[in-house]
């Protein structure tokens, strides 16, 4: 890729991420951006594919243990990709980005918050479609919660969408 298109590419992924961190700052915001946000952190992501697996119904109880195969599978690539790419956080880079309390310091790609929601959710839409309705925007508000939050770039959480969602999907088509 020519150096032109990239530098293209990283101002206008620059200029969406000082508008989610900054233009649409709001109280109400950042409490919600706050509390959403773990839902794609490891804790809550575990505890909801176990939640399903263990006591879940019929094909919930399936994509419960589908979404933690998957949610297993999706961090190697994540893990490998921090290490190989290692790109500072925004506010790392950008001494204006808005930060709430205990900002991360790892390597920012790609975003394993998003890539987690996304493992979760896939499988629980393939079993319930109609859940799609509810959980993809809500997967996708945890993605914007990463920049907003200052965490962030947008191909940050695009990759991390990407890597959760085909190994979600390649998870259940193999499952059956």
């Amino acid at each position: 890729m020519s150096s032109k298109v990239v530098h293209w590419l990283q101002d206008h992924e620059t200029r969406l991420f000082h508008f989610v961190n900054q233009r649409i700052q709001h109280h109400f915001l950042d409490q919600f951006f706050t509390k959403i946000t773990h839902l794609g952190g490891a804790t809550a992501s575990i505890m909801i594919s176990l939640c399903l697996a263990f006591f879940g119904q019929g094909s919930l109880r399936v994509a419960g243990i589908q979404a933690l195969l998957a949610l297993t599978i999706s961090h190697i690539p994540v893990a490998i990709m921090k290490k190989r790419y290692p790109r500072l956080r925004p506010y790392l880079v950008h001494p204006q980005t808005i930060t709430h309390k205990n900002p991360l310091t790892d390597h920012s790609f790609p975003s394993g918050h998003t890539t987690a929601i996304f493992s979760v959710i896939i499988p629980c839409v393939y079993a319930l479609p109609m859940l799609g309705l509810l959980l993809i925007p809500l997967a996708l508000v945890v993605g914007m919660s990463r920049m907003y939050l200052g965490l962030h770039y947008p191909s940050d959480c695009i990759v991390g969408c990407l890597i959760g969602t085909t190994v979600s999907v390649v998870t259940v088509a193999f499952w059956g």
